[in-house]
């Protein structure tokens, strides 16, 4: 028998997360004058398309994103990228996924993403399920959710009604 999913955040709630995490990654850069957003395909490009505009209204920082794909099955494979890396040498640079679990896609997305020059690195995620593998951890979290192996999160960005549910 399956179980219903469990509303965990409502759209007000993420909402909520973001602005604080805007807030948050301004403190954090206040002395930038451009970063770099590297947000993972797909849920990471909707999250860094959510949090982008409220740090540019509360900060006046001139924001770059890039889009980067990385192949979940051999994630050591060249990624793709979906615009000129150039962004990144000599910037602050910040990355973006919707749920951190093992650890797997972040710890090898930055590792691509320290292929080049740049000043530093933070990571960004909007649910932190606890479950690592690899040696990478958030900086910035919206909700950190104790959940069993077996728990999936699942992260519905929808224009005017995103959702994230215990699954």
């Amino acid at each position: 028998m399956s179980q219903e999913p469990t509303l965990v955040l409502n759209h007000e709630k993420i909402w909520q997360k973001l602005r604080r995490i805007a807030y948050q990654l301004y403190e954090f850069n206040h002395e930038e004058k451009e970063i770099t957003f590297v947000a993972i395909e797909k849920k990471g490009v909707l999250l860094a398309e959510r949090i982008i505009p409220i740090l540019k209204d509360i900060s006046g920082i001139e924001v770059n994103l890039i889009k980067l794909s990385v192949d979940k099955e051999n994630p050591n494979q060249n990624p793709a990228w979906d615009s000129d890396t150039a962004a990144l040498v000599n910037r602050s640079v910040i990355l973006v996924d919707d749920v951190l679990n093992s650890g797997k896609t972040l710890i090898y997305a930055a590792r691509h993403i320290l292929d080049f020059d740049i000043k530093k690195l933070t990571t960004v995620v909007l649910v932190d399920r606890m479950h690592r593998r690899y040696p990478i951890k958030a900086d910035f979290v919206g909700l950190t959710l104790s959940t069993t192996m077996q728990d999936h999160i699942a992260v519905e960005f929808k224009k005017g009604d995103d959702r994230v549910y215990l699954v």
